[in-house]
């Protein structure tokens, strides 16, 4: 009777079962982490203001930098940074269409800064009025031009986007791009990306 009890627990003892896992080789004991979390994990970790002097002090840094990559990304003529007057596709055609010629508009400006410099030159007297007759002569003369290439510039690019933005809204953009025509091509915003001609401009170089 003893026998078969002893033959009957060594029947029912577990059988240990082999692990199908490499003993030489570490089980993860974890769930993988998101790309994202690992990239967190790798960044410098945010120093905590102590006082509060210390806290604007950094508030002031992040919004320093934050208004100088608007102003850079402003200036690069990026979309997202663009106030809405400069914003779409008909207004950046009509920018680069201003900006692939030159316009009799972008030198009024230069040409009434030289001859009101020339005026105050302490000239001879007959030199001087001289001056200022060309000076009265060419003031008007210049402004009529100025005016007739806006109008110009205002129908052909309104004309222009029509047909390759049939689904944009024309409101505007006739003006917006005769006012670009009158200004300086320096002092033009956002600056300029292709030169007269067509051309793109070329980066900046570094």
């Amino acid at each position: 009777m003893f026998g078969r009890r002893n033959q009957a627990a060594t029947d029912e003892a577990p059988v240990p079962v082999e692990d199908p896992k490499p003993q030489g080789t570490p089980g993860k004991g974890r769930p993988t982490p998101k790309r994202s979390e690992a990239q967190g994990r790798r960044r410098s970790p945010v120093t905590a203001p102590s006082n509060r002097k210390e806290a604007y002090r950094q508030q002031r840094d992040r919004d320093r930098a934050l208004r100088t990559r608007q102003r850079e990304g402003m200036m690069r003529g990026e979309e997202k940074y663009l106030p809405p007057r400069d914003k779409g596709p008909a207004r950046k055609f009509a920018r680069d269409w201003v900006d692939s010629r030159r316009l009799p508009g972008q030198y009024f400006l230069p040409a009434v800064l030289v001859i009101m410099l020339l005026s105050m030159v302490p000239f001879p007297l007959a030199i001087r009025q001289v001056v200022l007759t060309v000076y009265t002569l060419a003031l008007p003369v210049v402004m009529v031009a100025v005016l007739g290439s806006s109008f110009f510039v205002a129908n052909r690019v309104k004309k222009a986007v029509a047909a390759k933005f049939p689904h944009e809204n024309l409101k505007g953009v006739g003006f917006y791009a005769a006012m670009r025509s009158s200004q300086i091509r320096r002092l033009r915003f956002p600056k300029p990306t292709v030169l007269p001609g067509g051309k793109p401009v070329a980066p900046p170089a570094g």
